[in-house]
């Protein structure tokens, strides 16, 4: 079990964090947005909800109960953070530190307002994270790395770190099942699993699968609430590029003025798009996807995460399904 010392700044995180989420701070979320567009205060207080719900006292314990770290231990982990959504490094920063590790973190070019206000924050609530947490523009040696990135970094993040414990995270993505009996509020929920961060994170439904001849009229109706997506201007110009791309090309799409649904074989869509694919049974759907189970982050629908659930996941879901936590009592 970890100590309950290492829980205490992340609980008090947790109440500043509430401070920001119940404040009307426009230039705080302005300043974000002007680093990263896809930023929006929507965005960010939805990452920030989902941190949250990590830093309660009883959710951390209950969290860290089965692990045990060495009691002086302070392995210095080297972390390199994806910039895709709000904070999405955050997870690795509250692991290393509250395994009683030190961090020399390198946050995501896009990302770095955000993570630096979270870091300058457990340093003013806990003085002694000072000395545990380095921001880094490049990573120098280190016990141990995680790194996040694309399928190409993260090739050269295993030839570069290989001879190091390491972590390495390639791109993944998240799909639905469909078996055509979704409801109304079915719809709506996976939605929000398509269109939550514009779509640009892993957890995000890049594609569904179908029964064969399923009609996409009822799905496209059931999302028109989600159009106002449409207003932003870097989802728009996706959009239109996307759109134009296949008129063009004559590529058969579906269009609901803010979506673009097209078949495909590939598992990560273009932003402002969704693939389907079709299945003829249930056997050959679990076939599927059991053949892309390691590109697959989430699958979404009946008996498997609930719709509308993909972008709020607990403490306890790991990226790429690699427990950090063990990963780091390993060392």
């Amino acid at each position: 079990m970890i100590d309950k010392d290492r829980i205490v700044p992340f609980v008090q995180l947790g109440d500043y964090i509430d401070t920001i989420l119940n404040g009307d701070d426009k230039d705080f979320f302005l300043a974000i947005q002007n680093q990263n567009n896809w930023f929006t205060e929507e965005s960010v207080r939805f990452s920030l909800l989902g941190i949250r719900k990590f830093l309660e006292q009883e959710t951390l314990e209950k969290w860290t109960a089965d692990y045990t770290f060495p009691k002086n231990s302070n392995k210095r982990i080297g972390v390199i953070m994806a910039s895709n959504i709000p904070l999405v490094g955050f997870h690795d920063l509250l692991s290393v530190l509250i395994s009683g590790n030190s961090i020399m973190a390198k946050p995501g070019s896009q990302d770095s307002l955000l993570m630096t206000l979270m870091i300058n924050k457990l340093i003013e609530i806990d003085p002694s994270f000072k000395e545990r947490i380095e921001v880094v523009e490049r990573l120098n040696d280190a016990d141990a790395f995680i790194g996040t990135g694309s399928d190409n970094s993260a090739r050269y993040f295993k030839y570069y770190f290989d001879k190091k414990p390491h972590i390495i995270r390639k791109n993944r993505t998240s799909v639905a099942a469909l078996t055509g009996k979704e409801s109304k509020e079915d719809i709506l929920n996976l939605g929000k699993d398509i269109f939550t961060y514009y779509g640009l994170g892993c957890r995000n439904v890049s594609k569904v699968y179908v029964p064969l001849g399923y009609s996409f009229q009822f799905f496209l109706d059931s999302l028109q609430q989600f159009e106002a997506v449409g207003d932003h201007h870097k989802y728009r110009n996706n959009y239109d590029y996307n759109k134009s791309i296949y008129l063009v090309n004559r590529e058969p799409h579906l269009d609901n003025g803010f979506l673009l649904v097209k078949e495909s074989k590939e598992l990560v869509s273009p932003i402002s798009v969704l693939f389907y694919e079709q299945y003829e049974g249930l056997e050959e759907l679990k076939s599927v996807l059991t053949e892309n189970e390691s590109k697959i982050q989430c699958i979404i629908g009946d008996g498997y995460i609930p719709f509308g659930k993909a972008q709020e996941p607990e403490v306890c879901d790991y990226a790429d399904g690699v427990d950090t936590l063990a990963f780091l009592s390993q060392l």
